[in-house]
């Protein structure tokens, strides 16, 4: 017999509640008050779980961070070559903010504009650790596979992320109708045909 979902927790439906409003409230600023009626408690019943609102967006990026990490991790450990790892790692990251509108606001940074400069930090140290991630595939190219990247490594994963981000940021600004994925694959076929080159070749 199949075991039943177990229904969200108080903290989860509130959490869903704020990446809703954040996905249907473009350009509003989000009250504590509104986030109430939208979960239909009281405020004081939203301080019992979290203690401020920008503990509330801290969830939200706990959520992006462990979902895209642990995917990131399987993909490391399925896919063994370079080029292959960075596609999809870039892949991810843009379907998932595609699947996820409230959330992409959050990895765009306006939304933030305003709060407590250290969700701002978190938003910058996530981007951070992508890039890190990147570097890693493509500094292992070489001793894996004998590649190397056309451009210097850091210079080379900034470019990648520095493209998924581009397109977050349309997807944002055109009101979630520029999808992310939208010409990827394309994109993906361009980038990645120039980004390796046989560690033999002159730069």
């Amino acid at each position: 017999m199949t075991q039943a979902t177990p229904p969200p927790s108080r903290r989860e439906q509130i959490l869903q509640a704020l990446a809703l409003m954040l996905e249907e409230d473009s350009g509003k600023r989000i009250t504590i008050a509104a986030l109430a009626r939208q979960v239909g408690v009281s405020e004081a019943a939203l301080y019992r779980h979290f203690p401020s609102k920008a503990r509330m967006f801290e969830g939200l990026i706990g959520f992006i961070e462990e979902t895209l990490f642990e995917r990131i991790t399987r993909i490391l450990e399925e896919v063994p070559e370079a080029l292959p790892r960075c596609g999809q790692i870039l892949t991810l990251l843009l379907a998932f903010a595609e699947k996820n509108p409230g959330l992409s606001r959050l990895l765009d940074g306006g939304v933030l504009t305003g709060e407590t400069a250290r969700l701002r930090l978190r938003i910058h140290q996530l981007f951070e650790r992508l890039e890190t991630q990147l570097k890693q595939v493509l500094r292992e190219a070489e001793l894996r596979e004998g590649r190397r990247p056309s451009l210097p490594v850091s210079a080379a994963a900034n470019l990648l992320l520095a493209h998924a981000e581009g397109r977050i940021s349309q997807y944002v600004r055109s009101d979630f109708q520029r999808r992310p994925t939208e010409h990827w694959e394309d994109q993906w076929a361009l980038l990645s045909a120039q980004l390796l080159r046989e560690a033999s070749q002159p730069a």
